[in-house]
C-alpha cells in the first residue's frame, strides 16, 4: 500500500515544526547543532553526536530521523543545520545544498532466519518485491507466501534500492515501515517475510543473503563486488559554518571514521 503523498507532506511538516521548535530554544543558551534526516544513519550520527560532546560540552548536537526526504528539506528551509541523505543520487531540489560523503553503506536483503535460502539474484529480488514471485517455493524455498516489507515513499533506503535494482514497482500488498528498525523487527518475526535494510543494522535476529553470490562485507563493498551499495551524504545550504562545519569536520575526522567502520558502515576516507 502506497504512503500518500499528503501523509508525506504532513508528517514531512511536524518534523521540521518540531526542529525549528528546538532549534529556537536552544539558541538562547550554548552553540547547537541540528542533523535532520536518513534513519539508516541516525544511530550512527547519535554516536557521533555523543561523543562529539564530550569532546565539546559547550555545543548541543540533536539528531532526528523522518528520511532523506526530510533531511533535504530540513537543509533548505534551515528547520536543521545539516540534513542527512542516504541516496544513490540526489534529487533535483538538493542542487542548492552542498554534499558531504561521510560513510558509504551496503543495503542487504534480509529474511528470517529459518529461511533456507543463502542467497537471490537480481532478477529475483526484482521479481519478490513486484510480486510476480508469491511464494517461495518459486526459488527452491519452503511453500509459504512472501510477505514483502519495504520502506516508505521518501526513504532513501527504499529510493537507493529501487534505483538500484532497477525495472520494478513495489508490490501493492507490501508492508510498509517507516525506519530500518522496524523492518528488522518485522522480519525477524515473521518466518515468510523478506525486507532490506543497512548492513550496519544486521543482527542476530535476521538473516542476511547474498546478492549474485556475493556476501555484504565491507571486503566486497570497498572491492566493488557487492552490487547495493549507497553514500551517506550531510548536507548544508552553502558551505556550512561555524559549530556545523565543526562537526562535520569531526565526523570525517580518523577518530570518527574509525567509529563509523566499527559500527558497521564503511569510512569515506580510508
Amino acid at each position: 500500500m502506497k504512503t500518500p503523498k499528503s501523509l508525506i507532506r504532513i508528517l514531512s511538516f511536524s518534523v521540521l515544526s518540531l526542529l525549528s521548535a528546538w532549534t529556537a530554544g536552544c539558541r538562547s543558551g550554548k552553540s547547537s547543532v541540528t542533523l535532520a534526516g536518513s534513519t539508516a544513519f541516525q544511530p550512527f550520527a547519535e554516536k557521533l553526536a555523543e561523543r562529539y560532546m564530550l569532546i565539546h560540552p559547550e555545543i548541543g548536537v540533536t539528531v532526528q530521523g523522518g528520511g532523506s526526504a526530510v533531511g533535504i528539506q530540513s537543509a533548505l528551509s534551515g528547520a536543521a543545520d545539516i540534513g542527512m541523505a542516504d541516496l544513490v543520487r540526489l534529487p533535483a531540489e538538493a542542487a542548492e545544498l552542498q554534499p558531504v560523503t561521510v560513510a558509504k553503506d551496503g543495503i542487504v536483503i534480509v529474511v528470517h532466519p529459518s529461511n533456507p535460502l543463502s542467497g537471490l539474484t537480481l532478477d529475483q529480488i526484482r521479481g519478490l518485491f513486484n510480486g510476480t514471485i508469491r511464494n517461495w517455493k518459486e526459488l527452491g524455498g519452503s511453500d509459504a507466501a512472501v510477505t514483502v516489507v519495504s520502506r516508505e515513499a521518501g526513504s532513501g533506503t527504499r529510493t537507493s534500492f529501487e534505483q538500484i535494482v532497477g525495472g520494478f514497482s513495489l508490490t501493492g500488498d507490501a508492508i510498509i515501515q517507516d525506519s530500518n528498525g522496524t523492518i528488522r523487527e518485522t522480519v525477524a518475526n515473521d518466518a515468510s517475510a523478506v525486507g532490506y535494510l543497512s548492513h550496519g543494522l544486521l543482527n542476530e535476529k535476521i538473516k542476511a543473503l547474498q546478492v549474485d553470490g556475493v556476501d555484504c562485507t565491507v571486503e566486497a563493498i570497498q572491492a566493488g563486488r557487492y552490487s547495493l551499495v549507497r553514500p551517506i551524504f550531510l548536507l548544508t545550504r552553502g558551505a556550512p559554518t561555524g559549530a556545523a562545519a565543526a562537526f562535520i569536520e569531526y565526523v570525517r575526522s580518523p577518530d570518527a571514521q574509525k567509529v563509523i567502520g566499527e559500527s558497521g558502515l564503511i569510512p569515506a576516507i580510508q
